[in-house]
């Protein structure tokens, strides 16, 4: 430390560069993302049956799920619960992007307010944890809808 301090380093010069040297990051190594599927409400758009939900699902959980479905819960302007439906996503291969739609009758997009993710109902694959969609689930919304668990 003596002979860094003549250099003009200063200590926090020296333990910054030895906790990156120690992380990995002065290597220039970068983390592996843990897994995750994530789960964007891309649109919410009237339809001829009702309002018509758009989602954009990526499977990053290392392995393919042949079943995937979540229950939802639609809340009103008034922030109470309007509908509570069960959307399935069906097969979700590992590492793919899939869009999917679905059209709840009686609905109307302008009055939902807040999508709530409640549980998955269905999430099995081989080397799938059950709780794997729900526990690893990133949901992300591009509306202007709260979205999320």
């Amino acid at each position: 430390m003596k002979f860094a301090a003549s250099l003009g380093f200063s200590m926090t010069a020296v333990t910054a560069i030895s906790l990156l040297a120690a992380t990995g990051l002065a290597s220039g190594e970068e983390s592996t993302p843990a897994p995750a599927l994530t789960l964007e409400l891309n649109a919410l758009q009237p339809s001829e049956k009702g309002c018509r939900l758009t989602f954009v699902v990526s499977n990053k959980l290392k392995a393919p799920l042949d079943k995937a479905a979540f229950e939802i819960a639609l809340f009103n302007e008034a922030n109470v619960v309007d509908r509570i439906t069960v959307l399935d996503f069906k097969d979700l291969p590992e590492g793919k992007t899939k869009v999917r739609r679905f059209d709840l009758g009686d609905t109307d997009c302008a009055k939902v307010t807040r999508v709530l993710i409640n549980d998955a109902t269905e999430c099995s694959g081989a080397g799938i944890d059950p709780k794997a969609c729900i526990r690893q689930l990133k949901p992300i919304t591009k509306s202007s809808v709260q979205f999320g668990s």
